[in-house]
């Protein structure tokens, strides 16, 4: 039987975007034993997964666990990370591993120089050259996200309502204040607002000038309980976040918001094969566009056209069509 263990540390959304290799892995080798080594923080994420046999948290080192890696004797590592934290691990443990095109070179050029030589390939895809000697190919079934059967709600959900998430790690990945309160005002379903505790106070300003039919939920409620929302929503608003992950593994009709990042960085909503189409929302042509992989804290430029000068009309057309 063979024993593998796959590493990614953070954050939300990769880990999700973790999930086909997890499924295609063990169905390629169904007695396998498949452990899984991430932050304290995410081990949710893995911990429902039935694909996942064990899974190791840290909280900042993986001495924290290296002895207990030891002794787990793997066959092989599947480095999904590609850190200098998870190379040391695996020198530490001796084990021969795999990993993945970063692409590290090519979103620099992309970046600094608007060169563009970026391969036209979801990340998920590149992730599977972590495991082409094994023979294991993509099944094309999209992402899994499993919610523990426990998981219930602090209210009643509306029969239909679209989802805005308001938050994001980077603030030039999303909205506006006034953009979002626009989108909750224009909804013309019962809406709710997703987010984390950072966005409690946006989210209460936001709901403060809408109607009673918008639920602030930012700050709230738990990971799972966030993704429950998302599973039984009409339409998911979103930037490139761990909740725009999330709701592609439930298949949902998704408008992607882009600012200073771009869809082809590969991490655009991923869905399975005859799946409910996405969109995307962003600004092209502007030639500070990407101006970082992962985002900033304010625009550089102090504009923000990336994100002010989206299309809000038709983002909100698409939201409310075909409910």
């Amino acid at each position: 039987m063979k024993k593998f263990l796959i590493i990614r540390f953070s954050s939300i959304g990769d880990i999700v975007l973790t999930t086909p290799l997890v499924r295609c892995l063990k169905k390629k080798f169904p007695d396998c034993s498949i452990h899984f080594l991430t932050k304290s923080n995410f081990a949710v994420l893995v911990s429902e997964n039935p694909n996942i046999d064990k899974v190791f948290a840290i909280e900042r080192s993986t001495r924290e666990v290296l002895t207990a890696l030891k002794k787990e004797k793997y066959d092989h590592i599947i480095d999904l990370h590609k850190n200098l934290r998870s190379k040391k691990a695996i020198l530490e443990l001796g084990v021969h591993s795999t990993s993945y095109p970063k692409l590290n070179v090519e979103k620099f050029l992309m970046v600094k120089f608007k060169m563009d030589i970026l391969p036209k390939i979801h990340i998920i895809d590149r992730y599977f050259k972590a495991v082409e000697e094994f023979g294991v190919s993509n099944d094309s079934e999209g992402l899994s996200y499993f919610i523990p059967a426990d998981t219930v709600l602090p209210f009643e959900l509306p029969a239909t309502y679209n989802v805005l998430v308001v938050g994001a790690a980077h603030a030039t990945k999303t909205l506006t204040e006034t953009q979002l309160t626009a989108i909750a005002q224009k909804s013309t379903l019962p809406l709710v607002l997703l987010g984390g505790k950072k966005e409690a106070d946006l989210g209460a300003r936001i709901t403060s000038h809408c109607n009673k039919n918008t639920i602030n939920f930012c700050g709230v409620g738990t990971l799972h309980q966030s993704a429950l929302i998302l599973k039984n929503a009409h339409c998911v608003v979103t930037p490139d976040t761990g909740m725009m992950h999330i709701a592609s593994a439930f298949n949902k009709k998704i408008i992607s918001v882009w600012g200073s990042t771009i869809p082809e960085f590969g991490m655009y909503p991923y869905l399975p094969k005859q799946a409910k189409s996405f969109q995307i929302a962003e600004v092209k042509g502007l030639n500070c566009r990407p101006c970082s992989k992962i985002g900033y804290k304010e625009c550089p430029k102090g504009h923000f056209k990336c994100i002010k000068d989206i299309d809000l009309v038709q983002l909100i057309d698409a939201m409310n069509i075909a409910h």
